[in-house]
């Protein structure tokens, strides 16, 4: 069902492309909004919780930070100084950071692409608008860890549904929308960190600096009710059960002339119509686990295996870098590596994803090792790993997304790109719950 034939696949073929000066103005407006979408999706998320930690424990004056797992690792180990572990432990893993900033998002990823399809996209971006807004007012404002902790829900929130829905909207766009929402994913992460830091290195402080982020918010309702040139049969404040995504005329064309043979190889007439049953939508989850879904979770077990279980163990003593900057290098090396990737979807796609998935279980081996035995001479050498640790997972989000658009049959298609989008979740959540043993082990040595 999900991999058809290629009269089939074809039906699943970019929208039109528009002749002319104004068409590719059109598709470069497309292709930046869904840019600026992917940006405010994650950056919000980003900023917010590394600003969190900063209010939570009151160090309006720090003024670096990139994560908020790399201020949690920190702001613990300063207090711990005295542990007398070879690996400069903190008291507890970050994974515990990562879990809490996961969860969230992980739920909405499972539940809501059986029931989002009733919610016209409007109003999805408003919500998603009125979330982010909420988590920078409430740890900004917040005296109380409950509040902040309800901050990060809020956030997480945001980004699960954002992320589930903008990739469901991009099959109302031409595909190389993707493009650029791969690419503005994987720039929240450079972009965010770098900007946080830099304003409070210009001596502003955290409540400030997340109130000057409430742009980000406003943005996002630019991008998507300005920027956007979306088609007419895109549901913006109402939905029919009955509507499909569009099939474009020449397609239709082309199969109304295909002779009867081959008409009755393809999907019957009536499995056009209507809304996608459970059943259908059963049959589309089970097509896309095992090529697209379980890879791409793999991909991300492992990644964030690396960077919440062994990154903050990887430690050199002889390095003019401090445990601290260390940390902090590897989780920048890391969205570098996880932004170009994402940005690499027009030079080149792969179709066998499982491949990241294998190369990326291969590095969190050969880093388990490298942490147990201590055997890299130099911090160099895990710089290249963990940059290009990176690059294998941006570049299986995004060409995961790809072949699910392009593969799938345009009635299911809607509901696979958001579903699918649970992969990732999974397997961050999975590498959180797997991080907390590891930092035990190893910090018991």
């Amino acid at each position: 069902m999900v991999r058809t034939m290629e009269r089939s696949a074809s039906i699943n073929a970019d929208q039109p492309e528009q002749l002319g000066t104004n068409g590719c103005c059109v598709k470069w407006r497309n292709w930046c909004g869904f840019w600026l979408l992917g940006l405010c999706n994650n950056f919000a998320y980003v900023v917010m919780l590394s600003a969190a930690h900063d209010i939570l424990e009151k160090q309006e004056s720090k003024n670096s930070t990139v994560t908020a797992s790399d201020q949690l690792a920190v702001g613990l180990r300063a207090g711990n100084r005295s542990n007398s572990s070879r690996y400069d432990c903190s008291p507890v893993s970050t994974g515990a950071v990562l879990l809490a900033d996961i969860l969230p998002t992980l739920f909405i990823k499972i539940s809501a692409p059986f029931v989002i399809h009733k919610v016209p996209y409007g109003f999805r971006v408003l919500f998603c608008v009125a979330m982010a807004a909420a988590s920078f007012l409430l740890v900004s404002f917040s005296s109380a860890v409950w509040l902040s902790i309800i901050g990060v829900i809020f956030a997480s929130i945001s980004s699960g549904l954002g992320e589930l829905s903008f990739l469901s909207l991009s099959v109302f766009f031409n595909r190389n929308v993707l493009e650029g929402w791969g690419s503005g994913t994987g720039a929240a992460g450079v972009a965010g960190s770098l900007l946080y830091a830099g304003l409070i290195q210009a001596h502003l402080s955290p409540r400030t600096t997340l109130l000057i982020m409430l742009i980000v918010p406003i943005a996002m309702l630019v991008s998507y009710f300005v920027l956007l040139v979306p088609e007419p049969s895109l549901p913006q404040w109402s939905r029919s059960e009955t509507e499909c995504p569009p099939v474009d005329s020449e397609e239709r064309q082309r199969l109304m002339d295909e002779s009867e043979d081959d008409l009755e190889t393809s999907a019957p007439e009536d499995r056009t119509m209507g809304p996608v049953t459970l059943q259908e939508k059963l049959a589309v989850i089970k097509g896309l686990l095992l090529p697209f879904v379980i890879p791409l979770g793999l991909v991300y077990f492992a990644e964030y295996f690396i960077n919440q279980g062994l990154m903050e163990l990887l430690f050199f003593h002889n390095s003019s870098l401090s445990h601290a900057e260390q940390y902090r290098w590897y989780q920048t090396l890391y969205q570098v590596g996880v932004f170009v990737s994402r940005s690499s979807l027009r030079l080149k796609k792969f179709r066998k994803t499982w491949i990241f998935s294998l190369l990326q279980v291969v590095n969190a081996v050969f880093l388990i090792f490298a942490v147990l035995f201590q055997f890299l001479p130099s911090i160099w050498i895990v710089f290249g790993i963990i940059l290009y640790e990176g690059l294998l997972g941006g570049a299986a989000y995004v060409n995961t997304f790809h072949f699910i658009s392009k593969e799938t049959e345009s009635r299911y298609r809607e509901f696979a790109m958001a579903t699918s989008s649970v992969g990732d979740s999974l397997g961050i959540a999975v590498a959180g719950a797997a991080a907390f043993p590891t930092h035990s082990y190893f910090c018991s040595l």
